[in-house]
């Protein structure tokens, strides 16, 4: 399940509960809440399985394009050992078969450089996910034990959560 929508789901529940009166504080239905925590759980490690999917993906255009100029140039190699014999054809054959290694190297690391910058941007927004439902799971713990100190209920223990 999308971790987003799980947020959505985590911040309706909040917005349905019920208000004390002339207070911000509300009473929520905790196994509702607890059961949106564990799906929480079990979705972020999803979204770092498709991290983890988007950089194999690189890798795996990387090598592609790798293999394409190794290709290009074997070809160019090829052609080049086949016009050997004749000068004038030679220079002009050895000419081409750098501009084509230029080119696929060029090409190579335009790859690269567009697939790091997009797992990047992935990463970078995936971060950004994160820490928006943390910053809001905190935010509902940190509520949620101010109504239980309020009342004079006894509060679980924290869990230590790591930055």
């Amino acid at each position: 399940m999308d971790i987003l929508h799980l947020v959505d789901r985590l911040e309706e529940v909040l917005n349905q509960s019920r208000s004390f009166w002339f207070t911000s504080q509300v009473v929520v239905d905790e196994d509702r809440i607890l059961d949106l925590i564990d799906q929480m759980r079990v979705a972020i490690p999803d979204e770092v399985k498709k991290a983890q999917q988007l950089l194999a993906q690189r890798d795996r255009i990387l090598a592609q394009a790798q293999e394409e100029a190794n290709r290009t140039l074997a070809i160019a190699r090829e052609k080049s050992e086949q016009l050997v014999e004749r000068d004038s054809i030679v220079q002009a054959a050895q000419a081409r078969a750098e501009q084509i290694l230029v080119q696929a190297r060029a090409q190579a690391e335009t790859t690269r450089r567009d697939a790091d910058e997009y797992v990047l941007e992935t990463l970078v927004r995936l971060e950004m996910e994160l820490d928006r439902s943390l910053t809001q799971a905190r935010n509902g713990i940190r509520t949620l034990q101010a109504e239980l100190a309020k009342t004079g209920a006894p509060a679980a223990e924290p869990h230590e959560i790591e930055n």
